[in-house]
């Protein structure tokens, strides 16, 4: 398949070749990117992507489903063996539609919905200003404390009760701690309102069960498939059997018309991957790696949101090192070094250059990196904000990023599932 690529685009298969080098050759640290594996990249890359597969398995719209449908049931199984969910819609495109199908299966336009503010680590689709979701709905953004930068649940059951929305959001973009979803699940039952969670990033570290689950205490539960479950990149549902029926109905024919069969394959090769003792060990790992790294940044005098982490991902403040977060985002990157320029709460600063800087350890902990590498990525970052404006240091950094990427070469595969998954 590459070679007919070569052969017919050779200035696409170029770009495709210097894509991989630079993933290769980078440390990639952006919390909701990964590597998949060359069973999920085949699958991902397969004859499925050339089949439409409309409705839903037994009730499609097209002929020629016998495959299809035999993939998509055990998608679902999968999904709802590893996360001990009643049932699961496979076919979202993305995070994204998934939570808009979540909100519009259970609630109606103009109804109001609380989630986490953006600039306090919430997602665009939680109900943030310039996204659809706070135009279809009232939305009442609830923060972090501005002082400890944990959720306060005290404010966000007072802020329930006041404005009494019939969605309350869990879950997270750029939060660094766990998340008490049963006290979630409590403050929208007390006022009668729905529960969605959406774990999008922390999914690989519930179904490791270092994270506890909101399953038993959501409505519906909305996730990605990549970031740290490890797979391509789509969107899930899980909810109680009660709403099965509601959610369907609102990715097809509410969103969406025919899945994207391809990504669907590759999801169900993910599941079983995401079911083995070496994902959790690797899931395990990432939370691991993300601890040393935290604790050497606070070493190198570093101010974290919330003072560390409890997953994957880290949120730090730049204001007392007096560099903006894009500055050191773009000179990082010079350095092979990935991360995405963040707002953080109380943030004075326009969220297009803004003061944090996000980080996270998917990524080099699926290379094989351990603490020592992520101790020595802490000591890169540093050197860097201590060099922001020598452009020979970086230089110099950017060699020896380059030779621990060598050490770590991006694997061919990770996990052979047990056949029994």
């Amino acid at each position: 398949m590459v070679n007919a690529l070569e052969q017919y685009d050779p200035q696409i298969y170029e770009l495709m070749r210097q894509e991989a080098a630079r993933q290769s050759g980078s440390i990639r640290l952006i919390p909701s990117e990964n590597y998949v594996s060359k069973a999920v990249m085949l699958a991902s890359g397969s004859c499925l992507t050339n089949k439409y597969a409309e409705g839903y398995p037994g009730k499609r719209y097209y002929e020629g489903q016998q495959v299809t449908d035999l993939i998509e049931r055990m998608a679902r199984d999968r999904v709802k063996k590893i996360f001990k969910a009643d049932h699961a819609n496979v076919q979202p495109y993305s995070g994204s539609v998934a939570n808009l199908a979540a909100y519009s299966a259970l609630i109606n336009p103009g109804d109001t919905i609380m989630g986490l503010s953006l600039v306090h680590g919430g997602h665009l689709t939680h109900g943030w200003k310039v996204s659809v979701t706070s135009k279809f709905y009232n939305s009442v953004p609830y923060p972090v404390d501005h002082e400890t930068g944990r959720l306060d649940f005290d404010h966000i059951a007072d802020l329930a009760k006041k404005h009494k929305p019939k969605v309350i959001v869990s879950g997270a973009t750029a939060y660094p701690r766990e998340i008490d979803f049963e006290k979630f699940g409590q403050i929208a039952k007390d006022i009668g309102a729905y529960h969605i969670s959406d774990i999008a990033h922390i999914a690989g570290l519930v179904v490791a069960g270092i994270h506890k689950s909101p399953v038993p205490y959501a409505d519906v539960v909305s996730t990605t498939s990549h970031k740290t479950l490890r797979g391509p990149r789509g969107g899930m549902l899980l909810c109680k059997a009660e709403h099965a029926e509601k959610i369907d109905k609102a990715v097809f024919p509410g969103l969406q018309g025919g899945p994207h069969m391809h990504t669907l394959t590759a999801i169900a090769v993910a599941m079983a991957e995401a079911d083995t003792p070496e994902f959790v060990a690797y899931a395990k790992q990432v939370v691991k790696n993300a601890k040393a790294l935290a604790d050497k940044l606070l070493e190198y005098g570093f101010n974290l949101v919330s003072g560390g982490t409890d997953n994957h991902l880290i949120l730090i403040d730049l204001r007392n090192k007096n560099i903006p977060g894009r500055k050191l985002a773009k000179a990082l990157d010079r350095a092979r070094i990935v991360t995405n320029y963040n707002t953080v709460p109380g943030d004075p600063a326009p969220p297009s250059n803004p003061s944090g800087l996000r980080i996270g350890t998917p990524a080099i902990t699926t290379r094989g990196m351990r603490e020592p590498e992520a101790e020595q990525v802490a000591a890169f970052i540093n050197k860097v904000v201590e060099n922001i404006d020598n452009e020979t240091v970086i230089e110099e950094l950017e060699k020896e990023v380059l030779l621990l990427c060598s050490q770590f070469p991006v694997p061919d595969h990770f996990i052979i599932p047990n056949k029994n998954h």
